[in-house]
């Protein structure tokens, strides 16, 4: 398993590597480290520092955080389509990023987030209300697509109404273009004390995933894990859609490709989702910026255009435990 992680951790250092590297200017691995070390040095360092890095960075926080989301998700609702993107989060975050905007227009960054935080609560409040006791996978699928797309109307109409769609459009467009280190200040803290919290409870996600049943007979205290865990998925899914915008698919693939590595023990599934989601965002994040170069493609259709064979592939697979 070791070796497993260090080659998935070597993967993540040379995608990122190479994904500071490529781009519309041409750059060298030693600009790379002259923007690190001394980025005022010259001009192409201190855009290597300013643009590429801070945006490097937040494809890797971003990428981890959906990641993790979605595994946490799926193990706690034994539900292989769960993904934060699909099951209302990100439109609850999107539409309280509406409502911030046309009614609280002076409000600052910090507050902002905290406002995705209590939208993604209300959204995936909302879908696992109208999904049922049981959390039944087509359900849950279903209230949230429905729930989506009424919060997206919701965000569109007050944007519309108040004129601010273009500001709400920007901000959640998805991606990383813009991303600043004073964002990433800001929001990485919520993302690693919330990834800290995943890992601390790992053990009884595998517990959990298994059955309820079984987590009972086991001594498991099934309320407050499971509100620890949707604290958790709150957090992260918020503070994903505060820094980079909408982003589907992600929690929904990299868990799936991880336990096929790594089992179902999520002592190793929510690690190894986290170095995997890290990885995929920033392949996907170059792949934008260079497909059209230098014009850049958003990365959310880089995402949707591999995200959603893949989601196709586990509906038709059906159900087949976690």
């Amino acid at each position: 398993m070791l070796k497993k992680f260090v080659l998935a951790f070597t993967l993540l250092i040379t995608t990122f590597v190479c994904a500071i590297v490529i781009g519309a200017a041409d750059t060298t691995i030693k600009d790379v480290w002259l923007a690190i070390t001394a980025p005022e040095t010259n001009e192409i360092a201190t855009m290597i520092h300013e643009v590429r890095l801070p945006r490097e960075v937040a494809a890797v926080v971003v990428g981890a955080a959906l990641a993790v989301a979605g595994a946490i998700m799926q193990g706690m609702t034994r539900n292989p389509l769960a993904d934060p993107g699909l099951i209302g989060l990100t439109a609850g975050a999107n539409a309280a990023l509406a409502i911030v905007f046309a009614f609280f227009p002076s409000t600052n960054y910090i507050q902002t987030v905290l406002a995705c935080f209590v939208g993604a609560a209300f959204g995936g409040l909302l879908v696992f209300s109208a999904g049922g006791k049981q959390f039944s996978p087509f359900r849950i699928v279903l209230a949230g697509a429905a729930i989506s797309t009424f919060l997206y109307a919701v965000a569109e109409g007050i944007g519309l109404l108040y004129k601010v769609s273009k500001d709400v459009s920007m901000w959640t467009a998805g991606g990383m273009m813009g991303t600043t280190w004073y964002e990433l200040k800001i929001v990485t803290p919520f993302i690693c004390f919330a990834m800290l919290i995943a890992f601390l409870q790992s053990r009884q996600l595998t517990i959990l995933s298994m059955s309820e049943e079984v987590a009972v007979g086991l001594g498991q205290q099934l309320t407050r894990v499971k509100a620890i865990l949707f604290f958790i998925v709150i957090v992260l899914a918020g503070a994903s859609v505060a820094l980079v915008g909408n982003l589907a698919f992600v929690g929904l693939m990299i868990p799936h490709l991880v336990r096929s590595f790594v089992g179902t023990d999520y002592r190793f599934i929510l690690p190894m989702s986290a170095i995997g989601g890290a990885t995929f965002m920033l392949f996907a994040d170059t792949v934008a910026r260079m497909i059209h170069a230098p014009y850049e493609t958003p990365v959310v259709a880089v995402v949707a255009v591999m995200g959603l064979p893949f989601f196709l592939f586990i509906v038709r697979k059906g159900e087949k435990g976690l």
